[in-house]
C-alpha cells in the first residue's frame, strides 16, 4: 500500500512538472508572438485614431473612428490602386508558376548536356542583388516599348531563380514510376507535366504563389521607375507618396497600410495548409 501511494505521489509530481513546463513554454511563445505582433497591433490601433501622433506608443484607443479609412479612400482612390496591384500581382504569379515549373521540369527529370551548368547559373543569379540589374532591365523594357505599361512592370518581376530551384526540388519527390507509366500509355512530355507532375507538387506551387503575392503586392521601386502615370501605380507605391502628402496625419498612412496588408493576410490564411506542407517537406528533404 505504501509503494502504491509513493508511486501515485511520484506520478502526480511528474504530471505537475509537465504542466508547469507546458505553461512556461506557452508563456514564452505568447511573449515572443506579442513582441513580433506589437508593431502591427500599434499600426492597427493608430488607424482607428483621430489626430494620431507618429511617436505615440500608447496601445489604448480612446474612441474608435473610421475617419482615417474614409479619408484615405476618398483622397487616394484606393479601389483603382488595388485594381492596378491585382493586375500586376496576378500577372506576375501566373507567368512565374507556368514558366518556372516548365523550366524546373527538365532540370529535375531529364538528362541533357549542360544541365549542371544551367543549375549553377540559376544559383549564382540568386546572389546578384535585384538593384544591380535595374539599368539593363530598364533599357530592355524601353527597347520593347513597354514603358508606362503593366506588362513592363510585370515581366521583370515574374520568373525568378528561387521559384525554379524550389520547384525543381519538389519534382525530385515524385516517383519516376508515374512518368514511366504515363510514357507507356503514350503521353508526351507536356501532358506528363500538366496532368501528373504539376498536381503532385501543388503544396510547393502554393508556396511560390504566396512568396510571389507578397513580393509583387509590395512592389515599390520598379513601378516608380517604369510607370510615368501615377494613376497606374500599385498600392504600395501610392502609399509611399501618401507619406509625403500627409506626414501630419499619420492616421491616414496607418489606415492605408492596413488596407494594403489585408489581402496578404487573406492569401496566407487561404493557402497556409499547403504552405506548411511544402515547408515541412523541404525541412525533411
Amino acid at each position: 500500500m505504501t509503494d502504491n501511494a509513493a508511486a501515485a505521489k511520484g506520478g502526480a509530481a511528474r504530471h505537475a512538472k509537465k504542466t508547469v513546463l507546458k505553461i512556461l513554454r506557452y508563456a514564452v511563445l505568447t511573449l515572443i508572438a506579442a513582441i513580433f505582433a506589437g508593431p502591427f497591433l500599434w499600426l492597427l490601433i493608430t488607424s482607428f485614431r483621430t489626430g494620431a501622433n507618429l511617436y505615440d506608443l500608447n496601445l489604448l484607443v480612446g474612441a474608435y473612428s473610421l475617419d482615417n479609412f474614409v479619408g484615405v479612400i476618398k483622397f487616394m482612390n484606393i479601389p483603382q490602386y488595388i485594381v492596378n496591384t491585382l493586375i500586376i500581382t496576378v500577372g506576375a504569379i501566373a507567368i512565374d508558376v507556368v514558366f518556372s515549373s516548365l523550366c524546373a521540369y527538365p532540370l529535375a527529370m531529364m538528362k541533357f548536356p549542360g544541365k549542371k551548368a544551367v543549375f549553377g547559373i540559376l544559383v549564382a543569379l540568386m546572389i546578384v542583388p535585384a538593384a544591380a540589374g535595374l539599368v539593363i532591365t530598364y533599357l530592355t523594357i524601353t527597347y520593347m516599348h513597354l514603358l508606362n505599361t503593366f506588362m513592363g512592370c510585370i515581366l521583370p518581376c515574374s520568373v525568378g531563380a528561387f521559384s525554379i530551384i524550389l520547384l525543381r526540388q519538389a519534382y525530385f519527390g515524385i516517383p519516376k514510376e508515374l512518368m514511366d507509366a504515363a510514357k507507356i500509355d503514350g503521353a508526351g512530355e507536356l501532358k506528363i507535366w500538366s496532368r501528373i507532375m504539376l498536381p503532385e507538387i501543388k503544396p510547393t506551387v502554393t508556396t511560390v504563389i504566396i512568396f510571389d503575392f507578397i513580393g509583387n503586392w509590395n512592389q515599390f521601386l520598379w513601378p516608380v521607375i517604369i510607370m510615368q502615370d501615377p494613376q497606374k501605380y500599385p498600392l504600395a507605391t501610392a502609399l509611399q507618396y501618401l507619406n509625403g502628402m500627409f506626414n501630419y496625419k499619420f492616421g491616414y498612412i496607418a489606415a492605408g497600410t492596413i488596407i494594403s496588408i489585408i489581402p496578404v493576410i487573406l492569401v496566407f490564411l487561404c493557402f497556409q495548409k499547403n504552405y506548411i506542407e511544402a515547408v515541412a517537406g523541404a525541412v525533411k528533404g
